[in-house]
């Protein structure tokens, strides 16, 4: 929950780049389980709690590129994704609340505890998803403007006020099923906007180029062996037939996966 962009996207970038390491451990030690801290909904506001009121919300280009590079925490690397509408995910929900109320998002907003907000590991930034509570049939739709839950098993960390609206706040967590309604802070309308794809970029290693098709076939069906269907490994025809693994959702995650497997020859493909 540190991240800060500034008004140069260019320095907010390098700044990112270069805090890799710390810019998300505050969101790892968010969440509220087992002790219940009461909603202070408009009729019961504290001074200390109230309402920040309407925000700007931060959706600029250089905030997507920069809140989708991979990030680590607690010694784990995780890898901002491409998603679509109509993803899901199953797994535990946490909230947080008074705690963090005031202080930076992951994406520089000021985090709310009575908005409806979220967040995610890995979704894009300004996603909007709908959070179903498979304990009581209860739903609420959110944005995700944070990074975080850092614990095994949770998927999504709440506002005080989404936890609220399916009665989780007491409990501490909750089993919810996710599922992306759109991004940039709309809920997809039209067929076009439901076809969305949110990424900030396609990534390729290519790991051989071959005259020939059958030895492009060859390495095709050796690195599907290796990979285990971690990636997908496909034949692209133009001058040669270019052996290219794709699937990586960063250009730092592709790099990363020639470090590991020794391909310092690899290239990798933008797209």
């Amino acid at each position: 929950m540190k991240l800060l962009l500034g008004k140069s996207s260019l320095k907010s970038i390098l700044f990112i780049s270069l805090s890799a390491t710390i810019l998300f451990t505050g969101c790892s030690r968010k969440s509220t389980v087992g002790s219940y801290i009461p909603y202070y909904g408009e009729t019961q506001k504290k001074k200390t709690f109230k309402p920040l009121g309407s925000q700007k919300i931060r959706n600029s280009k250089a905030m997507h590129k920069a809140t989708m590079r991979p990030y680590k925490v607690h010694g784990k690397w995780y890898y901002p994704t491409l998603a679509k509408v109509g993803d899901t995910q199953k797994g535990i929900a946490s909230w947080y609340g008074p705690n963090f109320h005031a202080k930076l998002t992951s994406n520089g907003e000021m985090y709310d505890m009575y908005a409806m907000t979220a967040a995610h590991k890995t979704l894009p930034m300004n996603s909007m998803v709908k959070v179903d509570n498979l304990e009581n049939g209860k739903s609420v739709v959110v944005r995700i403007n944070d990074r975080g839950p850092f614990i095994t098993g949770r998927i999504i960390d709440l506002s005080n006020k989404a936890a609220h609206a399916i009665d989780m706040v007491g409990k501490g967590t909750a089993s919810v099923k996710i599922e992306v309604l759109g991004f940039n802070a709309k809920i997809a309308r039209t067929k076009e906007e439901k076809q969305e794809t949110a990424s900030v970029g396609r990534y390729y290693v290519q790991v051989g180029a071959f005259s020939r098709p059958e030895g492009a076939k060859i390495t095709k069906r050796k690195f599907e062996l290796i990979l285990e269907d971690r990636y997908n490994v496909i034949i692209k025809k133009s001058d040669l037939n270019r052996v290219w693994i794709s699937g990586f959702r960063s250009e730092q995650e592709a790099q990363d996966f020639k470090e590991a497997n020794g391909l310092s020859g690899a290239l990798i493909i933008a797209k």
